[in-house]
């Protein structure tokens, strides 16, 4: 008799072995649902056994094979246990965590039925004064059916509140029908595709030759170089011979943007997102269209690396550098490497593309582990990189936060009817709200961190716990009703803008104003139809955004990254102003960039003014190489957490006490407590391991996790973090 051998989400490095039902036998990959104690959990078909590892009378049958799924491939279960064993993490969670929320569930999950909606031949030819302008919703589905898209019910959910009675009245009228998800609309014609410079051809036209095996290129392009016309040639070639695509983003912010130029490219193919703020229903349904072929473009967040893809023939990582591809949580992940591996098992190339590479893969390229691709100029004719001005506010006045030069650019810039950008990476309205009587600051009751007022709401919140309390009226510790915000962030700039320019049309972009499904997609609209003049903003809008009439970008308070504690704050803090700077000129109107900083002379800010990005990679790597930082040793994190900070540092002093001996060269550090070193009422230590060598350190870490585990710790939740971007 066949034993089924079953990954499920529990935290131990072991399959549970299982009989299968009447009926034929489930193969390797295949999502089942089986019985665990007194309760019942997915699991995934690992291997099939001869015998089982227990004895024959514990072994329970599977309850049922969700059939209406595809099982993993092999080619993805290999990617798994590849990550488990990288990233020391059991290989179950792994596993079952990869699949969508939907399919975690015991309870039946029916695939969403493929129906979605395509404008008519009349939809597409009709006036669009034909709807009242009263319909908005109506209008606004009509207006992207008629690009070419076909919408579903979640997709069109992201464009207008309720679009069911509003599509259900567009089919009425006859300008919309219901399709098969999967359909293409007969009427659609691809959108012209913009002629290349011959930096983007030549780009295009190497990776082009690489299609069939693995090469990993790492494409360098400035701010609008046009990196995303070469993903959409690359693209074009792949699905004209059959294969599928690969297009990870680090934010959810850039995906409807994206899918909606990838739809109008490729208006006869299926393309799909895969992302958080998906409905659970519509993040199956892409899945399965994933994988099943039938989707020949599949854009997503980083989970999307390990989605079933069985023509797999080119993998992109957008804005490769950016944190947001770290997985903090679970399995600690990085999407991109993830996406390098995967590419190089599958035989296909991958590109990584970026204004401001990472260090690591600078380091790769000069190793010729990746090769090299440059784009110096931007695409649009005429449009050069933005000029970029420091503001010394050693000597100039700031009322509140603004100096007069970036003020006195605002009014020009409003005088000529040309959109700004004022960036500040720090939402609500005053970083902390204290007491000038007795230097009391509102504290986190969770964390070691302060509690940030938000003036519109009149509350105190955590940033990093999600804690809340009402905004007090009086010094809780003296009693003084004199209590003042300290700092500046988005609300508090928005509503200084407003009293300096009563007239000016100002919205703010953070995490409080874009909540809401279709927020962002609105402010896009609102910019790019001239609705706006200012836009107030955190580092949400510093990626991937085309804002062609934006010509001045400001820069508020970004010296606090200069003396930070974490060695690669540096090169975070010049890509972030790279990517920002890059919003202003991208059209035909020059571009300019005000940065207000106490250190204009700083080699990085100079650099930054000279758009000398490898004068900065050069120097940040050479100081790494002489620290002994990564890339040129590999380091891994024991993080540990409880509610007393003594078993916290007391289970880290007896995990290194159990540490493996080792002459390869393994450092292991003191423990010490996280730089955050409270959050959400635990309290938080790690012990640093690095090593020269990768592989030794893997060999390292194998043996160590699992002494680790023999300290039977019960109340310290631990994790190994290999790679940490925060060591």
């Amino acid at each position: 008799m066949s034993i089924l051998r079953v990954a499920l989400d529990v935290p131990l490095d072991t399959f549970f072995d299982y009989l299968p039902r009447d009926g034929p036998e489930p193969p390797i990959g295949a999502c089942v649902v089986v019985p665990f104690g007194n309760r019942q959990l997915v699991g995934v078909v690992m291997e099939v056994a001869a015998a089982p590892a227990v004895p024959a009378t514990r072994l329970r049958e599977i309850v049922r094979v969700v059939h209406n799924v595809p099982p993993l491939p092999a080619d993805l279960i290999e990617l798994l246990r590849f990550c488990s064993d990288y990233y020391q993490h059991p290989l179950g969670q792994v596993v079952i965590n990869a699949l969508p929320a939907r399919l975690r569930s015991p309870r039946p999950a029916s695939t969403p039925a493929p129906s979605a909606y395509r404008a008519t031949p009349k939809g597409m030819a009709a006036e669009m004064d034909l709807l009242p302008r009263r319909r908005i919703a109506q209008r606004r589905l009509l207006g992207e059916l008629r690009t070419g898209r076909v919408l579903a019910p979640g997709e069109a959910a992201r464009i207008v509140s309720r679009p069911a009675s509003a599509l259900r009245e567009l089919v009425r009228l006859g300008l919309a029908e219901e399709v098969e998800s999967t359909a293409a609309p007969s009427s659609a014609k691809p959108e012209a595709a913009p002629v290349l410079n011959p930096a983007q051809r030549d780009a295009a036209a190497a990776v082009s030759q690489s299609l069939g095996s693995f090469r990993a290129w790492l494409l360098h392009g400035v701010t609008g170089s046009g990196k995303t016309e070469v993903y959409l040639r690359l693209l074009s070639e792949v699905i004209g011979r059959g294969g599928q695509g690969l297009v990870l983003v680090p934010e959810i912010n850039l995906t409807p943007e994206l899918e909606s130029r990838f739809c109008r490219r490729f208006p006869r193919e299926t393309v799909v997102s895969l992302h958080s703020g998906l409905a659970a229903g519509d993040r199956l349904r892409n899945w399965v269209l994933a994988a099943s072929g039938r989707a020949r473009v599949v854009l997503g967040t980083r989970l999307s690396v390990f989605t079933p893809l069985p023509a797999l023939a080119l993998i992109v990582v957008d804005e490769e550098h950016d944190a947001s591809y770290k997985q903090e949580d679970g399995l600690r992940y990085s999407a991109r490497d993830v996406a390098v591996f995967r590419a190089k098992r599958a035989g296909v190339p991958v590109v990584l593309g970026s204004a401001t590479p990472s260090l690591e893969s600078l380091y790769n390229a000069a190793r010729a582990r990746y090769s090299l691709l440059r784009l110096e100029e931007r695409a649009v004719e005429h449009a050069k990189l933005p000029e970029i001005r420091l503001v010394d506010l050693r000597r100039e006045k700031v009322q509140e936060g603004l100096s007069e030069p970036l003020l006195s650019a605002l009014a020009g810039r409003l005088g000529r009817g040309e959109q700004s950008l004022v960036f500040i990476n720090r939402r609500g309205f005053a970083p902390v709200l204290a007491c000038p009587s007795c230097g009391w600051v509102s504290p986190c009751p969770r964390c070691s961190s302060r509690l940030v007022f938000h003036l519109t709401r009149e509350r105190l919140l955590c940033h990093h716990c999600g804690h809340a309390e009402r905004a007090p009226r009086a010094c809780p510790d003296c009693g003084n009703q004199d209590l003042r915000p300290l700092g500046h962030g988005t609300q508090r700039v928005e509503a200084a803008l407003a009293s300096r320019f009563p007239g000016a049309r100002i919205v703010r972009v953070d995490r409080d104003t874009t909540r809401r499904r279709k927020s962002w997609e609105e402010v896009l609209s609102a910019v790019r139809t001239g609705n706006v003049d200012i836009l107030v903003g955190t580092q949400i809008l510093s990626k991937g955004h085309d804002l062609p009439s934006v010509s001045l970008v400001g820069v508020l308070n970004p010296d606090s990254a200069l003396y930070a504690s974490d060695f690669r704050a540096g090169e975070r803090l010049f890509a972030q102003l790279v990517q920002v700077a890059g919003r202003a000129g991208r059209g035909s109107i020059p571009g300019e960039v005000l940065v207000q900083t106490q250190f204009p002379d700083h080699p990085l800010y100079e650099a930054l003014r000279r758009h000398d990005f490898d004068a900065v990679a050069a120097q940040l790597l050479e100081e790494r190489r002489m620290a002994g930082f990564p890339p040129f040793v590999h380091q891994a994190l024991l993080r540990a957490e409880a509610p007393h900070r003594e078993r916290v540092m007391n289970f880290l002093t007896r995990a290194k006490e159990s540490a493996p001996k080792s002459e390869a060269g393994i450092t292991m550090f003191e423990p010490v407590p996280a730089l955050m070193a409270r959050l959400a009422g635990m309290e938080r230590g790690q012990l640093l391991v690095q090593c020269p060598s990768r592989g030794e350190l893997q060999r390292f870490l194998a043996e160590w996790r699992r002494r680790i585990a023999a300290l039977e710790e019960r109340h310290v939740r631990w994790a190994l973090d290999v790679d940490p971007l925060d060591a």
